[in-house]
């Protein structure tokens, strides 16, 4: 079994800056891949950045420029830094982690972190 858990959300200022930590843990032989989406309030959830092992690094359009997704030095561990942070950044945002377990590649989500940006 793999548990995915994201931390570090909270309340914000427009123009502030706030870090998300995800850690994938258990039943892992490697991390193929790991992504950060959101979703706001009735809206669908979007992709927002994808680090995969190899080196790849991906970012949507509404967020390149703003936030960094990276490894952290736990290599089950990514953080999302997002700066300049704007309102309609306002969203739950959730972790996804593919993995490699036995030979299969499986997908994991983590239970979201409030994100909220107001004055």
């Amino acid at each position: 079994q793999v548990q995915v858990v994201e931390s570090g959300g909270g309340l914000v200022h427009p123009g502030g800056s706030l870090k998300l930590s995800c850690a994938a843990s258990g039943n892992i032989d490697s991390i193929n891949d790991m992504s950060w989406y959101r979703q706001a309030p009735g809206k669908e959830r979007e992709w927002v950045a994808r680090i995969i092992y190899g080196g790849t690094i991906n970012y949507a359009v509404a967020v390149k420029g703003r936030f960094t997704i990276s490894r952290e030095n736990n290599n089950n561990t990514v953080s999302l830094q997002m700066n300049s942070l704007k309102p309609e950044d306002t969203a739950v945002y959730y972790c996804n982690a593919r993995i490699w377990s036995e030979s299969l590649l499986y997908a994991y989500w983590g239970q979201g972190t409030q994100v909220i940006v107001s004055s």
